[in-house]
């Protein structure tokens, strides 16, 4: 008998730790968690000739973050016309391009504003596979050991009217997309192994607009637990949404307003974090049927709130840096500002918290460091040769940064 238990208790310890060592991988835009957090130790300070392990030029125009599986960094590039689409490996330990595949060839591209690019959605990767989405240029799924593509949707159709910049995100096994455009609006999920629609959710709410300029919007939705349910927080135009991720079914909504919503919605006490594309911020309890009311908002802000960037929560501290490089820290439960302060730049790609610190990535290169804290201290000022739109990634103690023109491993 305590050979059988020694041995359960053996299996579920190296079950833990294969779990553990899964829930680690960088595998999504913004992290495992969905919240741009890790527990890795990253150097304070780095440079062009200070702690690059390696520095690997992309050539194209592409915003799209890069994600990490094991030892493979996945990316996506474009043409700057967007008619050839790539989904490019390279190792994580080296740098080298391991895959460079020619995934969707586009006779006519539709229009995108010199701000976005052709391949801004961040890949999702996993075990032995990963999922590029274009937005209506095309989704894919591929093989990470050949590199060779499983499926292909290329009919989920909308005009982007900016450029796509949704990225996928993961649930069992349903691969989630927004496609909120200028003519079409929708939320569809796909199965992960075949590519086939498994539910298609059309936005369900009045946009109150004749504008359809201000019925598109950038998000990528989140799915949290609330008292015991899963909903799928998805921001859009003019309102948020929270559906059943199973089956697509609406739960409640929430007029939050704007337009080019971009950020990934947070949760903690009990309160969804989302921002509406426009400068506006708003905490939701997540709860109820149908169009809930104001005092479902426990609070909302316009000061200082990102139009692109996600927000860092870290305990009762919510932290963000607006476009035109102001950072602050509120109070996640009540809206009440701590500080706020100018750490210089203009800012499109999201930040992380590591051990204590947040990092900022501008579009100039630099990257200011601040301590996680109630009082504004700036740790670390340092600076790469191109500037930011894709946000950081984590392969073990180490950065992973896409500029503008290269990719790189910094690490102390």
């Amino acid at each position: 008998m305590r050979i059988v238990v020694r041995t359960i208790l053996v299996f579920t310890c190296l079950l833990n730790l294969a779990t553990s060592a899964e829930a680690t991988e960088w595998n999504q835009f913004r992290g495992p968690n969905t919240d741009g957090k890790t527990d890795a130790i990253l150097p304070l300070e780095f440079g062009e000739d200070r702690n690059v392990k390696w520095k690997t030029p992309i050539p194209g125009k592409a915003w799209s973050s890069p994600v990490v599986w094991e030892k493979q960094v996945w990316l996506t590039n474009a043409q700057p016309d967007g008619h050839k689409l790539w989904a490019v490996c390279l190792d994580a330990e080296n740098g080298k391009v391991v895959h460079n595949i020619l995934v969707f060839e586009v006779a006519e591209p539709q229009y995108c504003i010199e701000m976005n690019s052709y391949a801004t959605p961040t890949p999702l990767v996993e075990k032995d596979r990963v999922f590029v989405s274009f937005g209506a240029h095309g989704n894919a799924c591929l093989d990470t050991a050949r590199g060779e593509v499983i499926w292909q949707r290329s009919d989920l159709e909308c005009n982007h009217h900016r450029g796509p910049a949704s990225s996928p995100i993961s649930h069992g096994d349903l691969l989630i997309l927004h496609f909120d455009g200028f003519d079409k609006q929708f939320v569809v999920a796909l199965n992960k192994d075949t590519g086939k629609t498994k539910w298609r959710h059309d936005r369900a709410f009045d946009f109150r607009t004749d504008d359809n300029d201000w019925k598109k919007a950038f998000g990528t939705p989140t799915v949290i637990t609330h008292k015991g349910v899963e909903q799928l927080i998805s921001p859009a135009a003019a309102a948020t949404e929270a559906l059943n991720p199973l089956t697509g079914e609406t739960l409640w909504m929430v007029r939050t307003g704007g337009m080019n919503a971009a950020a990934r919605p947070l949760y903690g006490h009990g309160l969804v974090f989302v921002t509406n594309g426009m400068g506006s911020l708003s905490a939701i309890r997540p709860e109820g049927r149908g169009e809930l009311p104001e005092e479902k908002v426990a609070w909302s802000s316009k000061r200082g709130v990102p139009k692109k960037s996600s927000l860092i929560l870290d305990g009762d501290l919510l932290f963000m840096v607006s476009d035109g490089g102001v950072a602050s820290c509120v109070d996640a439960k009540t809206g009440d500002v701590h500080w706020s302060d100018r750490v210089g730049g203009d800012y499109a790609a999201s930040p992380i918290l590591s051990q204590g610190r947040i990092y900022f990535f501008n579009q100039d290169g630099e990257i200011p460091v601040i301590a996680a804290k109630k009082e504004f201290q700036l740790l670390a000022r340092n600076k790469l040769d191109d500037g930011f739109m894709a946000s950081p990634a984590i392969a073990g103690n180490a950065l992973i940064l896409r500029t503008k023109t290269a990719v790189y491993r910094i690490e102390g």
